[in-house]
Parts: C-alpha cells; sequence; structure tokens
C-alpha cells in the first residue's frame, strides 16, 4: 500500500476505478477500493472513475474478477471470491429463452469458465469453492500455510462439529496426517463417533 500511495502521489491515480450509480444518489465503488484508499492517503481530493450501469450480480462479477487480478490473494479470499462469482454467475444464466434453449449454467461449467478467466481448471476452482465448507480457525490455517490445501479440502466434507475437535487437534500437536483424516471420514460414514 505504500508503494500505491507514493505512485498515486507522483504520478495520479493510472487506471480509473468502476463505479454504479446508487438509487438513492451517488455512487457506489465497485473496483478500485485499494486506489480510494491510497489517494485519500496521498491527499488528493478525486480521482478517475468509470460509471457504469450494473445490476447486483453484474456488479459481483466485475468485483471478484478485478479482485483475483491482485498479486498476492489468500487462498480463503479466492475461495470466498470463487463462490460469489459462481453464485453470481448462475443467477444472471436466467430461463431459457427461444435463442438460448440452455437451463442454468450448472456448477462444472460455472467452474470451467470461472477457471478459465483465472488459469486454473474448473475442477482447482471447485476445490477452492471446497474452502468455504471450513469452520474460520481451519481456513486461518489453510492461510498461515499451517494447514495443507489438500487436507483442508477432505476436512471440509467433514461436520463442522468434528471440525472443531480437528482443530484442536492440531492446536495440539500441530499437524494433522492425510491417512488421520482418511481414516477419520471413512470412521464418519459408518456411523457416528
Amino acid at each position: 500500500m505504500v508503494e500505491t500511495i507514493e505512485s498515486v502521489r507522483e504520478h495520479g491515480v493510472l487506471v480509473p476505478a468502476l463505479v454504479r450509480e446508487k438509487p438513492t444518489g451517488g455512487y457506489e465503488m465497485i473496483s478500485g477500493h485499494r486506489r480510494k484508499m491510497a489517494s485519500e492517503l496521498a491527499g488528493k481530493e478525486t480521482m478517475p472513475c468509470i460509471v457504469r450501469n450494473l445490476s447486483d450480480d453484474q456488479a459481483v462479477i466485475v468485483m471478484v474478477d478485478s479482485n483475483l487480478q491482485r498479486e498476492e490473494i489468500l487462498p480463503s479470499e479466492k475461495a470466498f471470491a470463487y463462490k460469489m462469482k459462481m453464485d453470481a454467475m448462475r443467477r444472471t444464466a436466467g430461463r431459457p429463452t427461444k435463442e438460448n434453449t440452455r437451463q442454468n449454467v450448472g456448477n462444472y461449467e460455472t467452474a470451467d469458465l470461472i477457471g478459465k478467466d483465472n488459469g486454473e481448471s474448473g475442477r482447482q476452482v471447485q476445490r477452492y469453492i471446497r474452502l468455504t465448507e471450513l469452520i474460520p480457525e481451519l481456513l486461518d490455517l489453510v492461510d498461515k500455510k499451517k494447514l495443507q490445501f489438500t487436507v483442508a479440502i477432505d476436512i471440509s466434507y467433514i461436520d463442522k462439529e468434528v471440525q472443531g475437535w480437528i482443530y484442536e487437534y492440531i492446536s495440539d500437536t500441530g499437524f494433522i496426517k492425510p491417512k488421520q483424516i482418511a481414516a477419520l471420514r471413512n470412521q464418519l460414514n459408518d456411523g457416528p463417533i
């Protein structure tokens, strides 16, 4: 952020923010929040913006796409961004028309489209979205690289109460092995523990 502030101070905002008009007056920022903050901290009173007429779902898609372009993004940020975009894309697919007889875009197809836009496979997008099923404490461990991504995906299929127990175990021991999670999932499939 310090570099961005210095750049804005010297050169101004080079890429305009994206906003939309609010029904009550004024504007809602869709993308450019960091540039706006840098502008304020650099003492600028105005910054360039592009005004677009966007629906709520279109605004979500644009906002997610702009956030995913950041260089450093945590797995949790990517997970919730992909989930928001998938939900918005599924809502905007709408009902079939005479020209378009397709039903709503399915999860696999939507994940493939999101992945294509972000240089990842649709399967990887689905894995990230699975992270949103983790309790916050486990998701934080993924962000801090104290819990392997693939192990976290396996844990995401487990009930939240049991996830709490897993978190306690990791807190006590410092780690958990993939084989332990696989054994736990098998045990849970056989019945309650």
